[in-house]
């Protein structure tokens, strides 16, 4: 079982910066992949970003990409998501995810752990 605990969600002004965190337990956190997802008001959950479990291979999402970094210490059984240049597009709660594969992937159906989301809000 892995459970993961998200934070550095806040509220920032348009052309801030934000880091969010995701702490996870469980022995096996190196060997899953990670990914961040973000769900807005009255929109479906869509993928942000992801990790491959060595932190080689990262993916985003075109809406992000440029502007978000993730990156993972697994001594520290954490990923984190850097996030500049926000926009109030980017406003949404932001979930953390585990896969118990290797590689990353952008579809939601293949994570197997969520954690409870942390709100990130732009102001224009």
């Amino acid at each position: 079982q892995v459970q993961l605990v998200e934070s550095g969600g806040g509220l920032v002004q348009a052309g801030g910066s934000l880091r969010l965190s995701c702490a996870a337990s469980g022995r096996t956190f190196s060997r899953y992949a990670m990914g961040w997802f973000r769900q807005a008001p009255g929109k479906e959950r869509e993928f942000v970003s992801a990790i491959s479990w060595t932190g080689g291979s990262t993916d985003y999402a075109n809406s992000v990409k440029g502007r978000f970094t993730i990156s993972r210490d697994n001594a520290r059984k954490t990923v984190y998501l850097q996030m500049n240049s926000l926009n109030p597009e980017d406003t949404a709660v932001y979930y953390c995810a585990a896969r118990t594969l290797s590689y990353a992937s952008s579809r939601m159906r293949d994570y197997d752990y969520w954690g409870q989301g942390t709100q990130v809000t732009v102001s224009s």
